[in-house]
């Protein structure tokens, strides 16, 4: 009991993590995890590197003629990848406030299911939390502003992984 009060008076203190607290379904945890697992986000020279780091790139075989790609390659911080993915499902199935990353994670809901969409969604929520840390944005719930980049980095990078969980058989 004493850490998890610990944890979020640690949150509740730190303006970064009170910016990442303003998405739905992000709790003290995911957003500590994530400022500590990521430390410098300017690292990373795009969004696809990012999720990579985390694990959260769909994984590919190829050989010869042959391209394949399989389940998330699951590299990187497994336990970063896990508070990502809790908030996630929770943006799809519990919360009721409409985002834009809640109507896309639906539409892949209805095509590949429930687990693929959170997955989807954990690494746009991934990405979405480094924008808003590089830019100092805050979360907003529609369509972002295209001058701060959020909504088109985004928009830029998921169709990759989105493909590529469609090409997979059920």
């Amino acid at each position: 009991m004493a850490i998890g009060r610990y944890l979020e008076r640690t949150a509740r203190n730190d303006e970064l993590c009170k910016k990442f607290k303003e998405i739905p379904g992000v709790e003290p945890v995911t957003s500590l995890a994530f400022k500590s697992t990521i430390d410098n986000p300017r690292c990373f020279g795009s969004n696809k590197e990012l999720a990579s780091h985390l694990g959260l790139t769909p994984r590919l075989y190829q050989s010869g003629e042959i391209d394949r790609t399989g389940c998330i390659s699951k590299c990187g911080d497994a336990m970063l990848r896990k508070y990502l993915y809790e908030p996630a499902h929770c943006h799809l199935s519990r919360c009721r406030q409409w985002t834009s990353i809640r109507s896309w994670g639906m539409r892949i809901a209805k095509e590949l299911g429930m687990k693929r969409a959170s997955v989807a969604v954990a690494r746009k929520l991934s990405i979405v939390m480094s924008r808003m840390w590089i830019t100092g944005d805050h979360f907003q719930f529609g369509k972002c502003n295209s001058d701060h980049g959020i909504q088109d980095s985004v928009r830029d990078s998921i169709p990759l992984f989105v493909e590529s969980v469609r090409r997979q058989p059920i």
